[in-house]
């Protein structure tokens, strides 16, 4: 703030100098005299202004209409984890709203909304054939908090998030194919005539019989993995393209098997007619997933496995270098550090430092970056009700540039 005070003042007359110096001097000496403390004088305390809704700094760029332009402008976000995906924490909207503006507030400009609908609760918001009820209780929350972020001017990833029954059991046959495309098109064809800051995220972490590490599931390497995994994110790319509309031209992102592991997307996409669209699709986005190595970013990891920050950095720019091959921006989705116990591990520079990593580098490589927030072990913010502070200073580090 610029210092207001008049420093120039007129001088007063001479005489009148004399007699301010007179009558301070006799009440320094009354006071010195006197056997009464001072009394402090009472301050009135500033009355507060209403909480108002900050200024977007930065503002999204709505002339931003390719995945490459979209991808840039994003910039970093989170995921409302736990909510909708699996019904963990509540879908209370008056709760999403409130971690909506906490993270606005820190300068994030996008949210991924993770959104299981086939299953994984008493009463899902699609049928067993895929099709879903726009008339679901929970499907209204969800509308009215994807609403709530795109008046304040803030990009929505929508994806299908858990769907077991595709990825624990697909087989390539045209039963899977119809039902997850109807699952698609019925989402599509309702969001239709949204604007192009909502996004679609075909399908979160392809894995089960499309490939997953560690399991008695194929590796993701295996050429009918791959294939597979290719032929289920064409699916949902077919479905929601065909429902026209907007969604025509909007942003569609693929991930890579191996639970959208980063670094299958070489392998899930070697060139540009792997590609959706064949690689003339100018809408076209990957998403892919980041907690390496588990040893250090798991809910059971220590500090002790961190493999330095060069480590980190050259896995990015791998994908990077493989992105600009094909000529597809990437979204960081998913990344981050959890702790079943030792919680306390969270509440450290190494910890915040990795976040920062992810943020700077991303930025440096044209990428978005959306971190895991559970509220739970990888929880970013804690509260309840719609009062809540972020945990540990790790996301306004994160956001700091």
């Amino acid at each position: 703030m610029k210092n207001l005070l008049l420093k120039n003042a007129k001088m007063a007359p001479k005489t009148c100098s004399l007699i301010i110096c007179f009558i301070s001097l006799s009440i320094f000496v009354f006071a010195c005299g006197s056997t009464t403390q001072p009394v402090a004088p009472v301050v009135t305390p500033p009355v507060k202004s209403p909480t108002l809704t900050p200024t977007p700094i930065p503002e999204i760029n709505t002339n931003s209409t390719t995945a490459k332009e979209i991808i840039v402008d994003m910039g970093g976000g989170f995921n409302l984890g736990n909510v909708y995906d699996n019904g963990i924490n509540a879908s209370n909207v008056a709760t999403n709203k409130a971690i909506i503006d906490l993270y606005y507030g820190a300068g994030s400009r996008h949210v991924r909304i993770p959104t299981t609908w086939v299953e994984g609760f008493s009463s899902n918001i699609a049928d067993g054939n895929g099709k879903i009820n726009t008339s679901h209780p929970r499907f209204l929350e969800l509308k009215e908090t994807i609403d709530y972020a795109l008046a304040k001017k803030m990009y929505v990833v929508l994806n299908t998030h858990h769907e077991r029954w595709l990825k624990n059991n697909y087989d390539g046959s045209a039963a899977f194919d119809n039902k997850f495309g109807t699952l698609w098109s019925s989402i599509a064809t309702f969001f239709k005539d949204y604007p192009k800051q909502l996004m679609f995220d075909i399908l979160n972490e392809p894995e089960g019989k499309l490939g997953q590490w560690g399991t008695s599931y194929p590796t993701p390497i295996n050429a009918q993995q791959l294939n597979w995994t290719r032929q289920v994110n064409k699916v949902g790319y077919d479905a929601i393209r065909a429902t026209g509309g907007n969604n025509a031209t909007r942003v569609i992102m693929v991930e890579p098997n191996g639970q959208g592991n980063q670094g299958m997307i070489d392998k899930v996409y070697p060139n540009k007619e792997s590609l959706p669209g064949a690689g003339k699709d100018a809408y076209i986005a990957f998403q892919v997933h980041s907690y390496d190595p588990w040893a250090f970013c798991g809910e059971t990891g220590t500090l002790g496995a961190y493999p330095g920050d060069a480590t980190i950095i050259n896995a990015m720019k791998t994908v990077n270098t493989h992105s600009i091959l094909v000529d597809v921006p990437v979204n960081y989705g998913e990344f981050g550090v959890g702790r079943k116990s030792n919680t306390e591990e969270r509440n450290t520079e190494m910890v915040r430092g990795l976040y920062k990593l992810y943020s700077q580098t991303c930025r440096a490589q044209k990428m978005s970056f959306t971190p895991w927030d559970d509220r739970g072990w990888f929880g970013l913010v804690n509260g309840s009700g719609t009062n809540f502070t972020f945990t540990a200073n790790i996301v306004p580090t994160m956001m700091a540039q």
